[in-house]
């Protein structure tokens, strides 16, 4: 595959920003398949975001000829008392994890899944987790909490404050020429390149992509990167924690249509729309249409072959939100049969999910 496509694959939607491009075009051209990872908190139901969204990033990369790393942060879950803090039930839910990308279209055979708890066995890593201590303030290390859902007004435990060195560690332990993971978790990255070379390591190129707003629409809590104009972006993400925000990827198809009819997606409305994201970022990147079926006096049936028609047609009120949010819930049905049917035949993968219905889950 030629340089290009390379990278036209990684930079294609979801994919919000690049530190830096001429960096990740020097990589690719020195290095036939660099490494990348993503690291995620395994302590809820997989959504949209973490599902399907996910997985279609990771396969963006895959196909690129990326050697693609997928960290199962049960430690890190744990400090943030994810599920208790029992690693146990963390573990669990790593499994439940695996399957949940299995589901959504990721080529097991093609990505590497590891558990924290394994890599932290090695002392090496704890070494590097000090010396990266000590290289960085604790000014510096509060303001890096919003990688973990926090802010560095919060009153938290003072484990807290190894997670984001125990994140900046993850990386070079992993070998990672590429931080692949949500603009939430910027500020983890940015640290490991700047205090990657100081160290004697390297500087890794940050991927990041967007996150999908919840159903809800935005809100502003406040404390998450306001300086760089992400603070709504990310403080209004879909969460696990807030049923009414998310679309579960095992949602039935009349579930998916009650969330949907319930949606923030006001008429014109283009940002922070959340029913317009779910286009953008999932239905046109799995299919290549959508099809809105409306009665002869409103417009008649139409399909849309491109987001960006769709986007323009609903700007100028040519297109109901009612009409969009119809055509939305079958399409967005019709994605996740497939995860729906994997569920429902994969004894593991069912009992796992049952599992994780039963517990509790915290922000």
């Amino acid at each position: 595959m030629d340089l290009e496509t390379k990278l036209e694959l990684i930079l294609s939607p979801p994919t919000e920003e690049v530190i830096t491009e001429e960096d990740l075009r020097q990589l690719l051209e020195t290095k036939e398949h660099p490494v990348a990872y993503n690291g995620f908190e395994p302590s809820g139901i997989a959504h949209l975001g973490t599902g399907l969204l996910s997985a279609i990033k990771m396969n963006d990369l895959i196909e690129a000829g990326i050697h693609y790393k997928i960290l199962l942060a049960t430690w890190h879950a744990a400090i943030n008392m994810k599920l208790g803090g029992d690693l146990n039930k963390l573990r669990k839910a790593g499994e439940y994890l695996k399957h949940a990308w299995i589901a959504c279209g990721v080529d097991p055979k093609k990505v590497e899944f590891v558990f924290a708890e394994d890599l932290c066995k090695d002392l090496g890593y704890w070494e590097l987790v000090l010396k990266l201590g000590s290289k960085v303030s604790m000014q510096r290390v509060k303001r890096a909490l919003t990688i973990m859902g926090r802010t560095e007004d919060e009153q938290l435990p003072a484990a807290s404050y190894i997670y984001p060195l125990m994140q900046t560690t993850d990386i070079f332990k992993l070998n990672c020429d590429i931080c692949q993971l949500g603009i939430d978790q910027r500020r983890a990255n940015m640290l490991a390149r700047e205090i990657g070379l100081n160290l004697g390591l390297w500087k890794p190129v940050a991927v990041h992509h967007h996150l999908l707003i919840g159903l809800s629409g935005p809100t502003k809590m406040g404390g998450f990167e306001a300086s760089k104009g992400f603070d709504v972006e990310i403080s209004s993400k879909m969460a696990k924690s807030i049923p009414k925000s998310y679309i579960s990827i095992h949602d039935s198809s009349s579930e998916i249509k009650e969330k949907i009819d319930n949606a923030f997606c006001p008429p014109k409305v283009i940002e922070n729309n959340p029913i317009l994201e779910i286009c953008r970022y999932i239905i046109f990147r799995k299919n290549d249409h959508l099809g809105v079926e409306r009665p002869s006096n409103y417009g008649g049936n139409v399909e849309f072959h491109n987001y960006e028609k769709l986007e323009g047609e609903f700007r100028e009120g040519k297109l109901h939100p009612a009409d969009l949010k119809n055509a939305v819930s079958k399409g967005l049905s019709d994605i996740l049969d497939p995860v729906r049917r994997y569920f429902e035949k994969n004894r593991e993968a069912k009992e796992l999910f049952e599992f994780m219905k039963r517990e509790r889950i915290t922000r």
